[in-house]
C-alpha cells in the first residue's frame, strides 16, 4: 500500500499544494492523511491514525521533511520508527535522494541519514527562527502601544455606588453582577483595583 502524509500548521493554511503533489503520483484520495497541527511534536491525531494503518512493506510519501515535523530529535526518532520498527519505506517528493527504496547498501544509507540530519536541523532551525520573529514582533508591537489579549472590562460609572448598595444588603450579588455586566471574577478584580486606588489616595 502507498500512503501520503500532509501537514499544515493552522486551520487558515491550505494543504492543496501538498495534496496535488500526492495526486500527481496517483495517490488514492482515501490514502492521503492531512493533519492541521503544529510540527513541534508528533502528538497529532491524524498522524497517529496513519501509523496504525502502516504495515511492513508499505510506502509513505511526504512533500518535504518539514511537513513530517519541525523538531530535530523527533524527526530522527520517527524516521527510525517508520523505517526500522514498522519496516516502511519513506519517500520525500521534494528531495528524491531521501527515498529509502533506493541505495539500500551501507553507503546509500549513510548518505540518506546524512541528508535527513541536515534537513531535520534546517526544519528545527526554521521553527526556532519563526518563534523568535514572532516574539520580536510582539515586543515591537507592545512598544508601539498595541494591547494583546482580551480587552479590559471597564467598571460602570456608578460602580462604587452599586458596591455600597451590595455591602448594605440592598442588592444581591446576582443583581450586582448583572448591573455591572460582569462575571464574578472580573467584579472582584475591579473591586480590588478600586480599593487599592482609594488606599493610595487616602
Amino acid at each position: 500500500m502507498i500512503y501520503g502524509y500532509c501537514r499544515i500548521s493552522s486551520l487558515d493554511q491550505c494543504a492543496d499544494r501538498q495534496i496535488l503533489a500526492m495526486k500527481e503520483i496517483k495517490m488514492p484520495d482515501e490514502n492521503i492523511f492531512v493533519d492541521r497541527q503544529s510540527g513541534k511534536d508528533f502528538d497529532r491525531p491524524v498522524y497517529k491514525s496513519l501509523i496504525e494503518h502502516l504495515k511492513s512493506g508499505d510506502l509513505l510519501y511526504i512533500k518535504s521533511i518539514d511537513r513530517l515535523g519541525r523538531n530535530y530529535a523527533d524527526i530522527q526518532n520517527q524516521w527510525r520508527i517508520l523505517t526500522k520498527e514498522k519496516g516502511v519505506d519513506v519517500a520525500v517528493i521534494d528531495l528524491p535522494l531521501l527515498d529509502t527504496r533506493l541505495h539500500k547498501d551501507l553507503m546509500g544509507t549513510f548518505i540518506a541519514d546524512l541528508v535527513l540530519s541536515v534537513l531535520s536541523f534546517a526544519a528545527h532551525n526554521e521553527r526556532d527562527n519563526i518563534r523568535q520573529r514572532q516574539a520580536e514582533g510582539i515586543t515591537a508591537a507592545k512598544l508601539r502601544g498595541v494591547k494583546f489579549g482580551r480587552p479590559i472590562k471597564a467598571a460602570p460609572d456608578n460602580f462604587l455606588e452599586l458596591v455600597a448598595q451590595w455591602e448594605r444588603k440592598q442588592l444581591s450579588r446576582k443583581d450586582l453582577l448583572k448591573r455591572c455586566n460582569m462575571k464574578q471574577t472580573t467584579f472582584y478584580r475591579r473591586l480590588a483595583e478600586h480599593r487599592m486606588k482609594q488606599g493610595k489616595n487616602s
